[in-house]
């Protein structure tokens, strides 16, 4: 709502904004001195401001009769400001025992009227005069009510942002210390509005947010005493040249836990204030004692709760407030006759100085209320310390006491007195709301440590993945070092083979020229005997069996021309090798091996047939190193391939291992030549694919000899054929025992270190069949020829913990199961899945971490049968449905 001020002579017109408040008791009248302008606001509402800026644009001529600040929130003016005048209320005292005794001596000067607010002075027997007040207590009202009513307001106002003032004024023994400092350690209904209002303070906050504070101080003969420290004697007052603010920086100022804590440190302040026992009173006040109690409030923004603690952006409006503020309540002491009260001695230069300062209390307060020009504020220092509670910014309540009996008619009536002319008085009382810096300090300090702490974590993240790829680059490196060494090998290994190839291509092409002219030659005769014939026809004076001689003739001709080629082919190289065998040391035996190494699959059992198995095999203790390698080649090509003339599966193989083949093959792998060693491991691997080969070898210690071998040599060929070697091994569970106490699994594990890929695919190769057969629990047969040989060897499936992790091959399994070949990583997959099908296992399984693995690859793997496999394993196995259903709970 706005209410418009109309300038009469300008025709200028300010908008003051009101907000909802109650309205002003008073009207604000401005006149003018000059003819300029005559304006006038009635019932303005408190709270309403205007800029200063704004009325001294108006006119210079325009005098105010009666203004009390007018601030603004809208016009920029720092703190809020509103009108409230200052609040007195009555208490009235019991009759104590003297007063009782001597009750028909003095009659009561006062009556109540409670229910209308009003005290009754009866001056004589004819005379009385009637007062208004806030409040009025009788005897009876207890302590709650009296704080409820005059105290409460105040201490809310203070929470709220205000600087507030409670003080109790009456004659001596009138119950002033009884209703302000009061302390109730025995009988809680017994306290008085000192700890009341710390109570409802130190209840209304945060202790984490907020924080309450207080000063306990004494003003004795004019000096001002600590004390919560007594060797603090004499306090200097510390006025604000720009806001007229009174400080006390010498005081103590502790800070508040709660209400036990407060009660304690008023209990040390009450035990240093000064007293005297007096007519009045056996504990008569000697100072006045003063409570500061410093409350500071955090003011909670839009969505922004106590219990927040989460970090965000400081923005430019964000920016945390907090409201100061500052409760005084002041225990004046009480003033007195010295005829009445008895005092001599110190105690009258004590009531000199605790009149004086009373006198000079009532003159500020006569001249405020009167509007006086001069207000003697300096005359004494509590006139300076309750500057702000008379005519300032607090919010003041104020409670006189007074006593019943006639016989201090003058005290009470000058105390009735003093609260009229108090109630007079109009406080401007302000908000004081300021930027919290402190709480916008510690806002940014975490702000900043949570950024430092992310900028830190992010950069140990791209460390750990820069760290990777610098790894991981290494690797590539090196592969392709090895590539390239490989391609190398490779390369000159194509361009010998290449030049056998040019060689006999052109033997070849010399043997088809030859052919070529005999089929022109047979062709000739062809036509010769077709002419013949011609001839014979015509002349028909032969007779049928010459015509059917002839034909007969034809035909064997034609026949001779169309097996020519192959049969006289097959005959010339028969021949040559045959006679090359004979000879027993040939000048060409290298050429003549070299040329059985490349000669294709269909003529191999034809030469095996023609040249003979035993002289192939005699050529593998050659001294030749040549003849050697290129021999067992021979072998190794004869082991792989099936009998194609005779159709017969492994006839070859056979046919080896009876010539001895197989012992010769095992005595090369100690040769010192390594081609040797990979060509003789690559002929024992096609060998060991057959299962009766496999029984023979391991009686012979072949799978020791290959795993000795494995530990000398460091060329990944000769490593791969020898891991395919015992890799087929591994697939004849009847085996397995003798395998493992030969050193065949730690044979595949200490080559699998080499990071070569095709190793590392048989490596896997190997221990996938392993843990097929012990998961089938053992399918292999031996045909009774070599009963008597292996008769040793166990058979038949195996109880308790499989081999491969006895022997530590399950580690390397669960290590290589995110291979990036496809190969490996089935093969790996498959062993971890075969390996989880016997209960035994399980621990091992659960105890390495690969129960996560086999609930991945139920769910993630590529192949099917692999994810049947891997779920089978986890619905049976006992343990591993247990484990599984935990990890499930966690």
């Amino acid at each position: 709502m706005l209410l418009n001020l109309r300038l009469q002579e300008g025709g200028l017109r300010l908008p003051l904004h009101q907000p909802d408040a109650t309205l002003l008791d008073h009207h604000l009248l401005l006149t003018t001195t000059t003819k300029s302008a005559i304006c006038c606001i009635a019932d303005v509402k408190r709270g309403c401001f205007v800029e200063d800026s704004v009325l001294d644009a108006v006119s210079e001529d325009l005098s105010w009769r009666r203004f009390r600040s007018i601030s603004a929130h809208d016009f920029g003016i720092s703190h809020v400001t509103a009108p409230g005048r200052v609040r007195v209320a009555v208490r009235v005292r019991p009759k104590n025992a003297e007063e009782l005794s001597s009750e028909a001596d003095f009659a009561d000067c006062i009556e109540l009227q409670p229910e209308l607010k009003r005290l009754i002075l009866k001056k004589n027997n004819w005379s009385s005069e009637s007062y208004k007040f806030d409040e009025v207590f009788a005897e009876a009202a207890s302590q709650k009510r009296v704080y409820d009513a005059v105290a409460k307001p105040v201490a809310e106002s203070v929470l709220n942002g205000y600087n507030g003032t409670v003080m109790a004024y009456g004659q001596t023994g009138s119950g002033k210390t009884y209703t302000l400092g009061r302390l109730g350690k025995h009988d809680p209904s017994e306290r008085g509005i000192m700890v009341r209002a710390l109570e409802d303070i130190l209840s209304s906050i945060s202790p984490s947010a907020d924080a309450v504070a207080i000063s306990y101080l004494q003003l004795y003969m004019e000096t001002i005493q600590d004390l919560l420290a007594p060797e603090k004697s004499n306090i200097q007052i510390v006025e604000d040249s720009k806001t007229a603010e009174v400080s006390l920086p010498g005081s103590t100022v502790i800070k508040v836990r709660d209400i036990d804590h407060a009660l304690q440190l008023l209990e040390i302040g009450e035990s240093n204030r000064h007293t005297a026992n007096t007519k009045y009173n056996t504990e008569s006040s000697r100072s006045h004692a003063i409570l500061l109690v410093y409350v500071k409030k955090s003011v909670k923004g839009k969505g922004e709760t106590e219990s927040s603690t989460s970090i965000k952006k400081v923005d430019d409006g964000d920016v945390p407030t907090v409201v100061k503020s500052k409760l005084l309540m002041v225990d004046l002491a009480g003033s007195e006759r010295i005829d009445k009260s008895g005092g001599d001695g110190h105690m009258i230069e004590e009531a000199k100085f605790i009149n004086l300062s009373l006198t000079s209390l009532g003159k500020c307060i006569n001249a405020i209320a009167e509007n006086s020009p001069h207000i003697p504020i300096r005359d004494s220092k509590l006139t300076r310390l309750l500057r702000d509670s008379f005519g300032g910014s607090a919010r003041t309540s104020l409670v006189i006491t007074i006593g019943p009996s006639g016989r201090h008619t003058v005290e009470t009536t000058s105390t009735i007195m003093f609260g009229q002319r108090a109630m007079k008085i109009e406080n401007v009382v302000k908000l004081r709301e300021e930027c919290d810096y402190e709480a916008l300090c510690r806002k940014l300090e975490l702000q900043l440590d949570f950024l430092t702490a992310q900028n830190e974590k992010d950069k140990r993240l791209r460390d750990v993945e820069m760290k990777e790829m610098q790894n991981k680059l290494k690797e590539y490196e090196q592969s392709l070092g090895e590539r390239g060494k490989s391609l190398a090998l490779i390369s000159e290994s194509s361009a010998r083979e290449k030049h056998t190839l040019e060689e006999e291509i052109a033997h070849i092409l010399s043997e088809l020229s030859v052919q070529k002219e005999r089929h022109g030659m047979m062709c000739k005769e062809v036509e010769s005997l077709q002419l013949s014939l011609r001839n014979m026809r015509v002349t028909r004076s032969h007779g049928k069996e010459n015509t059917d001689q002839f034909a007969w003739g034809l035909e064997n001709h034609s026949g001779k021309l169309r097996s020519y080629q192959s049969r006289d082919t097959i005959s010339i190289q028969r021949a040559t090798m045959a006679k090359i065998f004979e000879e027993g040391k040939p000048p060409n035996t290298f050429r003549t091996v070299a040329l059985l190494t490349n000669i294709s699959a269909c003529l191999m059992d034809f030469y095996m047939y023609s040249v003979g198995l035993q002289k192939i095999l005699a050529l593998l203790r050659s001294e030749d190193m040549d003849v050697q390698i290129h021999a067992a080649k021979v072998v190794a090509n004869l082991a792989s391939e099936v009998s194609n003339l005779r159709k017969i599966p492994d006839a070859n193989q056979e046919k080896i291992v009876n010539e001895g083949g197989l012992d010769v093959l095992l005595l090369l792998l100690d040769s010192q030549n390594e081609t040797i060693r990979r060509v003789a491991s690559g002929a024992i691997a096609n060998l060991a694919m057959n299962e009766n080969n496999q029984a023979l070898m391991m009686c012979k210690g072949g799978a020791r000899l290959l795993s000795n071998m494995a530990s000398k040599t460091d060329d990944s060929q000769t490593q791969r054929m020898v891991a395919g070697a015992i890799a087929n091994l591994c697939g004849n569970e009847k085996l397995h025992a003798k395998l493992k106490e030969d050193g065949g699994i730690k044979a595949l594990l200490e080559m699998a270190r080499s990071g070569h890929k095709d190793i590392i695919a048989q490596v896997a190769r190997g221990f996938a069949n392993f843990a097929k057969c012990e998961s089938r629990g053992g399918h292999g047969h031996i045909i009774e020829m070599h009963i008597t040989v292996v008769e040793n060897i166990s058979t038949g499936s195996r109880n308790g913990q499989s081999l491969l992790i006895e022997d530590g091959a399950l580690t390397w399994i669960i290590a290589n199961v995110y291979c990036s070949s496809a190969s490996i990583r089935r093969h790996v997959e498959l062993a971890l899945c075969h390996l989880a099908q016997h209960e035994e296992n399980a621990k091992s399984i659960i105890s390495g971490g690969a129960i996560t693995e086999l609930i991945r690859i139920a769910h993630e793997s590529i192949r099917e049968d692999i994810r049947n496999l891997a779920k089978r394993a986890l619905n049976t196995n006992t343990t591993l449905r247990v484990e599984m259903q935990r990890l499930g709970s966690l």
